[in-house]
């Protein structure tokens, strides 16, 4: 991926592990119109079939947030046409990491905040370092979340945590979070990632077509009752069975070597 980007930061720490980065340090990363539109032209590159990432960690810059939510400032005066304009392409943003094939973890340090928030709920899980701290704030400025918060956050604690916490605006920290289910791992600042790496090229060494399938089979079973559920997760099972993957991995087991997986 050549593309260059103003807002955002993509490099491949390791195969086909990416590290997409929030990259407005100097306003806590706050999604600005142009950051949005290049959040979505990223993603709808990454839901291509020649996409040869197999996980995505994002971050934000520097040590103070990973995102502050929308940029305010550039909000303010906007009229009530552009405010959702601008929010239709959050929108779409929100929906195309809900809908990413392979897993997406967020890296949070310092503050994750309206939006930030919302997009650390949108990845399929989070590391925070130690110190990070979480809101939904938006009933304090006359709105309420926009971006998923409302349906990610009671999936992740509960509804009457959820309630509690997006009609009050309060502040949590991460170890809050992880108790609460919101986080995975809280962690040392400087240990974050180097660990969440470590997840992520543990992944990445994993049969791809397994891990999507997978992915999309929980998804799936979160949404319905569970029959329906183990119904979508046993076609997806299905689909496995004719892969050289499959056969691959039981024959690198079998010989007692590292598998060699191609997503075929």
């Amino acid at each position: 991926m050549t593309t260059l980007y103003q807002t955002i930061a993509f490099e491949q720490p390791s195969a086909h592990v990416g590290l997409l980065t929030l990259k407005r340090p100097h306003v806590a990363n706050a999604i600005n119109t142009e950051m949005a539109r290049e959040l979505l032209q990223f993603f709808t590159r990454m839901s291509e079939p020649s996409a040869e990432l197999r996980c995505l960690l994002i971050t934000g810059a520097g040590d103070k947030a990973f995102c502050a939510g929308g940029d305010l400032k550039e909000r303010d005066g906007m009229t009530d046409e552009a405010w959702l304009a601008q929010h239709a392409i959050v929108e779409h943003v929100i929906r195309a990491v809900l809908d990413c094939a392979f897993p997406v973890i967020a890296l949070v340090k310092g503050a994750a905040f309206g939006g930030g928030c919302e997009l650390a709920l949108a990845a399929d899980f989070v590391y925070a370092a130690a110190g990070a701290r979480f809101a939904l704030t938006e009933t304090r400025l006359g709105i309420m979340p926009g971006a998923g918060g409302t349906q990610t956050l009671p999936r992740a604690v509960g509804t009457r945590r959820a309630i509690e916490l997006i009609c009050t605006a309060r502040p949590f920290s991460a170890e809050e979070a992880l108790a609460w289910g919101l986080v995975n791992r809280v962690l040392p600042r400087d240990r974050l990632a180097d660990e969440a790496l470590c997840t992520a090229a543990g992944i990445a060494a994993n049969a791809p077509l397994a891990v999507r399938l997978a992915k999309h089979s929980i998804r799936v079973g979160m949404e319905t009752d569970v029959h329906h559920g183990m119904l979508a997760a046993l076609c997806g099972y299905r689909q496995l069975i004719g892969t050289h993957d499959r056969r691959e991995g039981v024959r690198a087991f079998i010989e007692k070597r590292e598998p060699a997986f191609r997503g075929a």
